[in-house]
C-alpha cells in the first residue's frame, strides 16, 4: 500500500497496479545536450506504445553525456552514465526497459549498463539532424566545422562567413548528420538486434521516427512477457554483424571503443584484432561525409541500414540468424529491404570504396597493444609513409604554436599528439585530428599524418593514427618519443614503428617519470584509478561483467 500510495500523488489510477508489466524509459535528455534535447517528445511516444500494449510506463531520467559542451570529453562520463542507468535499473521495480539516447556516448552507455543488468530492453535513439545547407551546397555537422575552421585559418574564408554557416549546418533536432559516431552508434545498436529494424536512420524531425518510439514502447511490453534479455540478443554473432556493418557503413573508428567495453559487460569474448579481420572482407557501400559525400537523410530516404545489413547477408557477411528486439532473426528483419537510391547506398559488387579500406588495426613497437586508423577517411598516398615525428605532450601544446608561421613543421612530418589517452588526459579526448599548421595550409597542404593515443570525432577525416596503446600517461612506448624520430606507418603492412635503437629506448624508459595524477579524490580519481585501456574498450575493470537484475533485501 505505501508504494502504491505514493506513486498515485501522480494521478495514476488504481487500475494501473493490476500486475501489468512495468517499463521504464530510460532518457538522456537535457538541454545542455542538445543533440537530446528533444528526447522528452520521443519518450511521450514510447509511453503511447506501452500504453497501447497494456504496460504502465514510467520515466526517468540518466545523465546526458553531449560531446558539444561537456568538458574534458563526454568520454570522461561514458562509464558513469553506464553505471547510474545499471543501478537505477536494478534499483527500481521494473520489468523491462526502453533506453533514449542521442550523443553518441549516451548510446553505448545506456547499452553497458541495460547490459549488465540484463532486463528486456530496447533502444530507442533520437535521430539525425536534417541535412545542413549552407550556399546552395550540403554541409555536414562536425566534418565541415573542420574544413570551415581550415579554410577561415587559409584566409579563404571569414569569421562572418563561419557565424553563418554555424546556423546552416544545425538547423533541427537530432545528432550530427554525418556518419559521426552518433550515427554510427545508432546503426550499430540496429546491427546489434537492440533497435528497431530502421530506426537508426529517421530523422528526429520526421514523423516516422516517433512512430517507431512509439512501437518501441509496444514491443517491449511484449519482450517482457518473453523474457527476451540484451544477452540473448547481444552475442558473438550479433558482434561481427555490428562489426561488418560498421565497415560497411564507413562507420566511426569510436565504435570499437564502445563495442569492445559492451562486449565485456556481456563476458563475450571480442578482441581488438577481430575489428580488423571481420572488417577486411567487407566494402564500404555507403556514400556519407566524412569519408562520401551525402547525409544521413539522404541513407534514411535511400532505405536506411536494413539495406546495408540485406547486402550483408546475401554476400554470406552476416550471421542472418542471430536474435534482435522483434523476436525474429536479423535476416528475416532485412530480407525485404529495397534500395532507392544507389549513389548513397551502392551495391555490394560496385562499392563506393573497395574492401579493405576499412578501418585498420596497426600493431608495432609503438603500439603493442595496437592502433587504429580509418583507411576511408585517410589520404591513400599517405598510408604509407616515413618522416620525422615532432612530439607535443598535450593537444594544448600543439594548438599553441600550430598557427605561428615559424613553428618548424614540414609537410611530410608526422605530428605525434600525447597524453590524451583514457588516463592520461583523462577521458580520451577527440583531439587526434589536429589542425594542420596554418603555414601549411596556406601553401595548400591539406593532409599530414598525425598519430595520438586519444580519439577522432567520427565527423573528422585525415590520416590519423588513433588508440595507441598502451598510452603514454601509463609508460606506452609513445611516452619515449622525442622530435627528430623517425616514424615509418604502413598501414597495407598493419604496422606503426618507431625507428630508434632498442639500447636507446631501454636508456629514455629509465628515465621516464610517471605524470602527475590528474586526482587524488572525486570521479576523476575514480575514473584514472581503474580505467582500462582503449584496447579493452576503457571501461571500469571492476564494471566488467553483468551482474543480473537482483535487488538488495529490503531493509523493512
Amino acid at each position: 500500500m505505501i508504494y502504491r500510495s505514493w506513486m498515485r500523488n501522480q494521478g495514476f489510477g488504481a487500475e494501473v497496479f493490476d500486475g501489468r508489466p512495468v517499463i521504464g524509459i530510460a532518457s538522456t535528455w537535457s538541454e545542455l545536450a542538445p543533440c537530446n534535447a528533444h528526447l522528452d517528445r520521443v519518450a511521450e511516444a514510447v509511453k503511447r506504445g506501452v500504453w497501447q500494449a497494456g504496460g504502465f510506463p514510467l520515466e526517468f531520467p540518466v545523465m546526458a553525456t553531449g560531446e558539444t559542451l561537456i568538458r574534458p570529453t563526454a568520454m570522461f562520463y561514458r562509464n558513469l552514465l553506464a553505471l547510474q542507468a545499471e543501478e537505477l535499473i536494478r534499483a527500481n521495480p521494473l520489468d523491462g526497459v526502453v533506453l533514449l539516447s542521442g550523443c553518441d556516448k549516451t548510446t553505448p552507455g545506456l547499452l553497458m549498463g541495460a547490459a549488465s543488468v540484463d532486463l528486456p530492453a530496447v533502444m530507442v535513439t533520437g535521430g539525425p539532424m536534417l541535412n545542413g545547407k549552407y550556399r546552395g551546397q550540403d554541409v555536414g555537422s562536425g566534418t565541415h566545422v573542420w574544413k570551415f575552421e581550415a579554410e577561415m585559418k587559409a584566409g579563404r574564408m571569414t569569421a562572418a562567413e563561419c557565424a553563418v554557416a554555424e546556423g546552416c549546418m544545425a538547423r533541427s533536432n537530432g545528432h550530427c548528420m554525418t556518419m559521426g559516431t552518433a550515427s554510427t552508434m545508432a546503426c550499430v545498436a540496429e546491427a546489434l538486434g537492440m533497435q528497431l529494424p530502421g530506426s537508426a536512420t529517421w530523422p528526429a524531425v520526421d514523423a516516422r521516427r516517433f512512430e517507431v518510439a512509439q512501437e518501441a514502447g509496444r514491443r517491449i511490453v511484449a519482450m517482457v512477457d518473453e523474457d527476451l534479455r540484451p544477452s540473448a540478443i547481444m552475442t558473438r554473432a550479433a558482434f561481427e554483424n555490428a562489426i561488418r556493418a560498421n565497415a560497411a557503413i564507413g562507420g566511426s573508428t569510436n565504435a570499437i571503443v564502445h563495442l569492445l567495453a559492451l562486449a565485456g559487460r556481456l563476458g563475450v569474448e571480442l578482441a581488438l584484432d577481430d575489428f580488423d579481420a571481420l572488417a577486411r572482407p567487407v566494402p564500404t557501400v555507403v556514400n556519407l561525409m566524412p569519408s562520401g559525400r551525402f547525409l544521413m537523410e539522404d541513407f534514411c530516404y535511400a532505405g536506411g541500414l536494413p539495406v546495408v545489413l540485406r547486402q550483408l547477408a546475401e554476400a554470406g557477411l552476416l550471421n542472418a540468424d542471430a536474435t534482435t528486439v522483434t523476436g525474429a532473426s536479423i535476416g528475416e528483419n532485412v530480407a525485404g529491404a529495397e534500395c532507392f537510391d544507389e549513389e548513397v547506398i551502392t551495391p555490394l559488387g560496385a562499392p563506393f570504396q573497395p574492401a579493405g579500406t576499412g578501418t585498420a588495426v596497426l600493431r608495432g613497437n609503438l603500439c603493442p597493444g595496437g592502433a587504429v586508423i580509418k583507411q576511408s577517411a585517410a589520404s591513400p598516398e599517405l598510408l604509407t609513409h616515413r618522416g620525422r615525428a615532432v612530439v607535443f605532450d598535450s593537444p594544448e601544446e600543439y594548438h599553441a604554436v600550430c598557427d605561428d608561421p615559424e613553428t618548424d613543421i614540414a609537410a611530410d612530418d608526422v605530428i605525434v599528439i600525447r597524453g590524451a589517452g583514457p588516463r592520461g588526459y583523462p577521458g580520451m579526448p577527440e583531439v587526434a585530428n589536429v589542425p594542420l599548421p596554418a603555414k601549411l595550409l596556406k601553401a595548400g597542404v591539406t593532409d599530414m599524418v598525425r598519430v595520438c593515443d586519444g580519439r577522432m570525432s567520427g565527423t573528422g577525416y585525415g590520416t590519423v593514427v588513433l588508440h595507441v596503446t598502451p598510452e603514454a600517461a601509463v609508460g606506452g612506448p609513445l611516452a619515449l618519443v622525442r622530435t627528430g624520430d623517425i616514424i615509418e606507418l604502413d598501414v597495407p603492412g598493419r604496422s606503426l614503428t618507431l625507428d630508434v635503437p632498442d639500447d636507446e629506448l631501454a636508456r629514455r624508459r629509465a628515465a621516464w617519470q610517471e605524470p602527475p595524477a590528474a586526482a587524488n579524490s572525486g570521479y576523476a580519481w575514480l575514473y584514472t584509478e581503474h580505467v582500462l585501456q582503449a584496447d579493452r574498450g576503457a571501461d571500469f575493470g571492476f564494471l566488467a561483467g553483468a551482474r543480473g537484475a537482483a535487488v538488495p533485501r529490503e531493509s523493512h
